[in-house]
């Protein structure tokens, strides 16, 4: 099975939800996403990937 995995950045955090950026490749995008399914230790700068239907912390900036 071939699974996909990305990475983002957080941007923005406002209320329950959060803005990630794409940054394993160039894109402008950005995708907000329900606090609820992010690690609940996220900040604006954590570089986060997503793998296996689920984010994980991978760095902070």
């Amino acid at each position: 099975m071939i699974m996909n995995t990305f990475e983002y950045q957080v941007v923005s955090i406002d209320g329950d939800y959060a803005n990630l950026k794409r940054i394993d490749i160039e894109s402008d995008e950005v995708k907000l996403v329900a606090r609820a399914l992010l690690p609940p230790e996220i900040a604006e700068g954590t570089k986060l990937l997503y793998e296996f239907m689920e984010y994980r912390i991978i760095g902070a900036q």
